[in-house]
């Protein structure tokens, strides 16, 4: 992975929302990567505020953010909603500090990069202050796709995605564990987080469809596709859909090429060599990714390697797990924050 500086140096960190379940993450990831914090700050609502977490074995109590948290601070992970971030950009910005964001505020702005350190990283070098994290549904099923798509360019991606509750953060977890709870019970339970039963039940994801059919989840991973790759032409056609898992989002990709599509061991090989991928493609033992197994894992499974038999000259056929709060969310932002050091 290429780095905006040579040379290692300790930074100032701040965690916005860091009592949310990202926000849990981040410190987890920062501790596991070993990354040079010389300072580490745990901001929050003043609901959180007083609230005490680890991060390497010393107790840290977590602020109420002001606009004032963020002085002498080097970069600030940032998972509080799309509003607030909004709220503090520019307290960031005229602090000299990075913000690296994981809601929807400023993904499309064209001023702002939007990085996954594997595939775009030069990008994060254009910033003004604000770096973006894509949507998880996007990062994992890039993961998949860019290896191959960069030796064997992709015209069209057909992807339907299986997607956890923590995508609806703690919350939304905890109400599909009561759900299922209930339901196991005979017992009748009525959603306050998620709009649908959700305990043993599928269901189009819960973001706003609008006048073309596409839910809000759906357009994303079409727009922030384009932007990553630099790249409009590439055709996106995705279903994505909440499944009953707590964290590991899933994800079924049909892949057209532009020309004749590579085999299978030739994409099996480009994707063993890709960083923040594990190759699990075992057609004998009838093993493949699973959300059980991408459940707290840094890299992606990816597997289901095929020739689409509809058009075998020019499609493959892939499935991948990811965890959405890892590579889907906080350890995609602390791997961007890597890219400073």
């Amino acid at each position: 992975m290429s780095n905006v500086n040579s040379s290692p140096k300790e930074k100032k960190i701040a965690i916005a929302g860091a009592s949310g379940a990202v926000g849990v993450e981040f410190i987890q990831v920062l501790e596991a990567l070993d990354f040079p914090v010389s300072e580490l700050k745990l901001l929050a609502s003043e609901r959180s505020a007083g609230k005490e977490m680890t991060f390497k074995g010393e107790t840290l109590v977590v602020e109420k953010m002001t606009p004032e948290s963020f002085k002498n601070v080097d970069i600030a992970l940032f998972s509080a909603g799309s509003s607030i971030s909004r709220e503090y950009e520019k307290h960031l910005v005229n602090a000299g500090c990075i913000m690296i964001d994981n809601s929807s505020a400023f993904r499309m702005r064209d001023d702002v990069p939007l990085i996954i350190p594997e595939i775009n990283p030069e990008d994060a070098k254009k910033h003004h202050g604000v770096i973006a994290n894509p949507n998880c549904s996007t990062i994992i099923m890039l993961m998949a796709m860019f290896p191959i798509h960069k030796e064997f360019p992709v015209e069209r991606v057909v992807v339907s995605t299986y997607q956890a509750a923590s995508g609806a953060g703690w919350a939304a977890m905890e109400e599909l564990r009561i759900a299922t709870e209930h339901h196991l019970r005979g017992e009748s339970f009525t959603p306050k987080i998620i709009p649908h039963p959700y305990a043993f039940n599928t269901f189009s994801h819960n973001s706003e469809v609008d006048e073309s059919g596409y839910n809000e989840e759906e357009r994303k991973m079409v727009r922030e596709t384009h932007k990553i790759l630099h790249d409009e032409s590439i055709g996106i056609a995705p279903t994505c859909v909440r499944v009953p898992v707590f964290r590991a989002h899933s994800e079924s990709i049909n892949l057209q090429f532009r020309n004749a599509a590579p085999s299978v061991e030739k994409c099996r090989e480009l994707l063993s060599a890709f960083p923040g991928l594990e190759l699990v493609d075992d057609p004998a033992n009838n093993r493949f990714p699973m959300p059980i197994d991408a459940s707290g894992a840094y890299d992606c499974l990816v597997g289901r390697v095929r020739k689409d038999i509809s058009r075998p000259e020019n499609g493959i056929e892939l499935f991948i797990s990811g965890d959405q709060l890892l590579k889907g969310a906080a350890l995609n932002a602390v791997q961007i924050a890597q890219l400073f050091v």
